[in-house]
């Protein structure tokens, strides 16, 4: 008999025994929870500590510093030209604070755009700094003189950043380093004398550029604080000095963000189809998950207390090569005392783990809550999806010193509001409408706070793509 009609014979031969498709619609299915791919291991949210709010806001009281905020400078580009926003220009230490929109347009337009490329000098060591330069597009390297005569590099710098500073305040000033271009870049140059011009018949800028040159004459310490008078080593009776402290007039204050949503549920899913697993419960379990994430991604890049986002300026580093190298890592480290973390998208803990194989370093590793996470110089690399990656496949690294005591980063909840399943955190029935839909306010209140200016630092613009 062929192999065909072999299996003819058993198409026709009679069944014989119950099958597996009518049996199943006897037998009980084993089911699985609600599955949620969004869902993520959420460490910024488990080691941050956290900190209960009343009233839903955070002040943080300083002593009182006379040293400008540095921030970064913000441009516009309509094909080859570039141009600063004139607002931005107040990011620059003299112009911090002058509100006149008319004389920042005007300053503005005085920018000329120079271009260099990759090795050009920018600036030179000991020649007068008479400009400033504000950096539109590009990597520049700040070069000194090291003490047996070779050149020291003092840091990178990349898109947004400005150099000679000094110069509008001080018509003496040199340039302290040497500034070269790394790659091809855009600057957009601001002459002292175009300031000064300005400033002969504009009073309001001209009393402004006065009151900052009086503020170095205040006795600081090397962070911009007021200086507590202090004696030591003295003998005899000599006068102690007197001194006080003093604080910020305006202290920052951090207001509790929120994130919401409405949970709506049938009463006939609720009622009926609650067996082996509560519809209500696990609707709104996935939905709290989902708010987690969104809470998360707000510590991360919300414009007014992310992370990202409240970082100071002298903290924020660029890689010397682009690549996170273990000297771009112990760079970073070395900001900030006590640093108890770091935070770094996956694919950046990727890069970080190769270029470490080229240098034959094997990073250890420590256990947390049952997972193996890599470190650095003993501080734990934790992965944190929420980090963006930018289409150049660039992306930062965040370090933190964390908690009160330390002076550190925190997160500020309030506990013990309304209908609270977890601290800060509430399901609030709203009742049921005329199409018998149930629904519930799901809130989470939640911001962070930044103690002092060193607790946070960032590795800006790290490449990921690079594998050789």
């Amino acid at each position: 008999m062929s192999v065909g009609e072999e299996v003819r014979s058993e198409q026709e031969r009679p069944q014989q025994s119950l099958g597996t498709a009518a049996a199943r619609n006897l037998a009980t299915t084993t089911k699985s929870a609600p599955q949620m791919q969004e869902i993520s291991s959420r460490w910024l949210l488990r080691m941050l500590p956290w900190v209960n709010v009343q009233g839903g806001t955070y002040r943080v009281n300083r002593r009182l510093s006379y040293a400008v905020g540095d921030g970064r400078v913000t441009f516009v580009k309509t094909g080859d030209r570039v141009e600063v926003i004139p607002a931005e220009l107040c990011e620059l230490p003299a112009l911090r604070s002058y509100e006149d929109e008319e004389v920042l347009t005007e300053l503005a337009r005085r920018c000329e755009q120079r271009e260099f490329g990759p090795g050009d000098v920018i600036a030179e060591f000991g020649s007068p700094t008479d400009e400033v330069l504000l950096l539109a597009h590009g990597r520049v390297e700040k070069l000194g003189t090291g003490p047996y005569g070779e050149d020291e590099s003092l840091g990178v710098l990349a898109d947004g950043a400005y150099l000679g500073e000094r110069a509008l305040l001080d018509a003496d000033a040199i340039w302290e380093y040497t500034a070269r271009a790394i790659t091809a870049c855009t600057v957009l140059v601001l002459p002292r004398n175009s300031v000064e011009q300005v400033a002969e018949r504009t009073e309001s800028l001209s009393e402004h550029l006065q009151e900052q040159r009086a503020i170095p004459s205040q006795r600081t310490n090397k962070y911009g604080e007021k200086e507590i008078d202090l004696a030591a080593g003295h003998d005899g009776e000599p006068d102690i000095p007197h001194t006080f402290v003093d604080y910020e007039g305006r202290p920052r204050e951090y207001e509790l963000s929120i994130a919401q949503t409405v949970l709506r549920i049938h009463s006939r899913v609720a009622d009926l189809y609650n067996q082996p697993m509560n519809q209500t419960e696990q609707q709104i379990r996935l939905t709290v998950e989902a708010l987690k994430e969104r809470q998360e991604h707000e510590l991360v890049n919300n414009r007014e207390f992310g992370l990202l986002n409240n970082c100071e300026y002298d903290q924020r580093l660029q890689p010397h090569d682009g690549v996170p190298s273990p000297d771009d890592l112990d760079e970073l480290l070395s900001r900030r005392r006590g640093t108890k973390l770091l935070l770094a998208h996956p694919r950046a803990i990727s890069a970080i783990g190769r270029e470490l194989n080229k240098r034959g370093l094997v990073p250890e590793s420590i256990e947390v809550a049952g997972n193996r996470i890599p470190t650095w110089r003993g501080v734990p690399i934790y992965p944190c999806n929420k980090i963006p990656v930018t289409e150049a496949r660039t992306t930062s690294i965040i370090a933190m010193r964390t908690g009160e005591a330390e002076q550190g980063v925190i997160g500020l909840q309030q506990a013990g509001i309304p209908d609270e399943i977890e601290p800060s955190l509430s399901v609030r029935f709203m009742g049921i409408n005329e199409q018998a839909i149930i629904k519930y306010l799901v809130t989470a209140y939640y911001s962070a706070a930044v103690l002092v200016p060193d607790a946070l630092g960032v590795l800006e613009n790290v490449e990921i793509g690079r594998w050789r």
